[in-house]
């Protein structure tokens, strides 16, 4: 059963603000610290690292928005003006300490400390505050190891390549009829509607990948999110090919202007090429998502059965479309992109392809943590290899 972020987001948030609230009410003088409860809510995600991340933001927003605020309240007091500076002030330094998001914040600590009678007490005490919420959270998550959402990732990538699936066999049964342009039309705009998808499962891999980073429960998480997100960029690219696909579809629609889209023995062999390239999405997503080796082999071991069968297909297919592009001189184009957007995605759906977009991938990583490790320590670049002249 899968688990649902939003759920587990609410919990631990819940939970977080609560134990922040009583352990102010120990450590602070103020009657109702709701500074701390209020920095935990906004401290806690749903991963590790955001945790960790946005802890340092937010209490830096808070520090700066203070020191502003005490600044104001010794030369000039509480005003109109001496509020609008306040303001912009905190939001021109809030954007040059780096706390992105929680730029707004620094204005806010500002405005609630300057408008306050003791300013320097209450300050203070915010900043207390300030730092229980966010040393909670980070100690809720530390303790409490959130969980990983590889699965739910995982779900969702399946999820598109079988509405990808879907969409394709569609394709495909029409192929033998004559199909009217509205219909071929409303294929072209269901595969549009696959770049939602794209962007859905894009944001559930964002919190995958966070979930992996830091937690101590995860151990290769670099390579797990490389493997998630290629596969991710694989089928991004199959659905801009699917849409382009139906759009071919849709102008030879357009062309036949009611008759048949292609003769009979053409269309059966191109729908049948296009029925085993669309169980090779759904075979890829798996392989892609697979926890285990047995798992991942069985996988890859269809996969590389139904990109056979596909490529046998194709390749009966291929000089029919050439025999009636002949027979068709002006409708070549169209004969030709649906051949070519057919092998697009059974290349990109290719084992051997996907094992060097990791490879270029876990070397680029490598690469980059490398250059790091290197600007950290202040070192000199390594001069460029010269190749030996023959």
């Amino acid at each position: 059963m899968r688990r649902d972020p939003f759920a587990v987001q609410t919990l631990r948030s819940t939970a977080a603000a609560t134990l922040s609230y009583v352990a102010a009410l120990w450590l602070s003088s103020e009657p109702a610290p709701l500074t701390a409860p209020l920095t935990a809510l906004l401290v806690v995600q749903v991963t590790l690292y955001s945790t960790l991340t946005t802890s340092l933001r937010r209490v830096n927003s808070v520090v700066v928005g203070v020191l502003i605020a005490i600044a104001f309240s010794v030369l000039v007091g509480l005003s109109w003006w001496s509020l609008a500076l306040v303001i912009l002030a905190s939001l021109v330094v809030g954007r040059f300490v780096k706390v992105e998001e929680f730029i707004p914040e620094v204005a806010i600590s500002a405005m609630l400390v300057l408008g306050v009678t003791q300013v320097a007490h209450t300050a203070w005490d915010r900043v207390l505050e300030t730092l229980i919420g966010a040393v909670v959270g980070m100690l809720f998550n530390l303790l409490l190891a959130p969980p990983v959402w590889v699965d739910t990732a995982g779900a969702s990538i399946e999820d598109m390549a079988r509405r990808m699936r879907q969409l394709l066999l569609d394709v495909s049964e029409e192929l033998t009829g004559a199909p009217p342009v509205e219909q071929a039309a409303a294929r072209l705009h269901e595969a549009r509607r696959l770049d939602n998808d794209v962007a859905d499962v894009d944001a559930a891999l964002r919190t995958a990948e966070d979930s992996l980073r830091l937690n101590p429960r995860v151990k290769e998480g670099l390579l797990h999110r490389i493997v998630l997100r290629t596969g991710l960029d694989t089928l991004e690219i199959c659905a801009v090919v699917l849409r382009v696909l139906t759009r071919t579809l849709t102008d030879l629609a357009k062309e036949r202007d009611g008759d048949d889209l292609l003769p009979r023995d053409t269309a059966l062999a191109v729908r049948e090429t296009l029925q085993y390239t669309a169980d090779t999405l759904v075979s890829f997503a798996v392989l892609v998502t697979a926890r285990g080796s047995e798992d991942a082999e069985a996988a890859e071991s269809r996969l590389a059965g139904e990109l056979r069968a596909a490529r046998a297909c194709r390749e009966r297919a291929a000089p029919l479309l050439l025999a009636l592009a002949l027979r068709e001189p002006g409708h070549w184009q169209l004969y030709g992109a649906m051949l070519a957007e057919i092998d697009r995605v059974l290349d990109e759906l290719d084992p051997e392809h996907r094992g060097l977009r990791l490879m270029e991938e876990l070397d680029r990583h490598t690469r980059e943590r490398a250059e790091r490790r290197r600007r950290r320590r202040r070192l000199p670049p390594r001069p460029a290899r010269v190749p030996a002249e023959n």
